[in-house]
């Protein structure tokens, strides 16, 4: 086997379940010691990788959180078409959860005249809901200045009184070994309770989202049914764990 053939292997296999054993890669790929150790050092001479003792584990840099208004320059055509697929998935009647963030934020002009009840802690979210005429609600609590986002102990309390059909979550990372990740741990919170509150749980991401890792983790894959317009290239480890629903472009 090539040796580029034995590293892709190896980075599949981190992709997958963010560590691996020398002594597993051994017996699939059916060589010796010496090859694996000499594949793991000239990986991770590249930062493709991290060496552990009887192994490796993969490397990644924790993304820096960009506000709202920086995000809402970002892939607006994948949010678009992503917000439309999202909000045909809500029913008639239903009460729902909207995060704060842009992604979900284009899901609102989606909902215009359906008969809906919306929980947002998204102020930017409830002004526009409001203007269409929808039935909204904002929890209590303090306002993150960068992404518009309600958050605190006061808006959890709150939410914890609220049962949803859905709730629709944005997320800045997503990744098979690491779960669904956002950098600031008191929104990370708040995205907990309402997913926990909710029936059904819809994770809406672009492709920039596909494989990054932040500081404080919001749920696991198979919790969630994740609604995007981009496909990752390891998407064979996804669906292993999660559903996703594949917006038109």
């Amino acid at each position: 086997m090539l040796t580029e053939e034995r590293h892709q292997i190896i980075l599949d296999y981190l992709k997958q379940d963010g560590i691996v054993k020398s002594q597993h890669l051994m017996n699939v790929i059916g060589c010796s010691e010496s090859t694996v150790r000499r594949d793991l050092d000239q990986l991770e001479d590249t930062g493709m990788l991290t060496r552990i003792h009887g192994g490796a584990k993969r490397t990644y840099q924790l993304s820096e959180e960009l506000t709202a208004s920086e995000k809402s320059f970002k892939n607006i055509q994948s949010k678009e078409s992503i917000g439309k697929l999202a909000a045909g998935l809500v029913e008639t009647g239903e009460v729902i959860f909207i995060d704060a963030g842009t992604t979900t934020y284009a899901m609102l002009p989606y909902l215009t005249n359906k008969p809906v009840t919306v929980v947002t802690n998204g102020i930017q979210h409830a002004s526009l809901l409001t203007d269409q005429g929808i039935e909204t609600y904002v929890p209590g609590g303090k306002i993150k200045p960068s992404t518009k986002a309600i958050i605190g102990s006061q808006s959890l309390s709150e939410l914890k009184n609220y049962r949803f059909d859905k709730a629709f979550l944005g997320m800045n990372g997503i990744d098979p070994a690491f779960g669904c990740t956002t950098p600031d741990p008191e929104e990370a919170a708040l995205k907990q309770m309402a997913h926990h509150q909710a029936a059904a749980g819809f994770l809406l991401t672009d492709g920039s989202k596909w494989n990054k890792v932040n500081f404080a983790k919001v749920c696991e894959l198979e919790d969630v049914t994740i609604v995007t317009d981009t496909l990752p290239d390891n998407l064979d480890y996804y669906r292993e764990k999660t559903t996703i629903m594949e917006a038109a472009k």
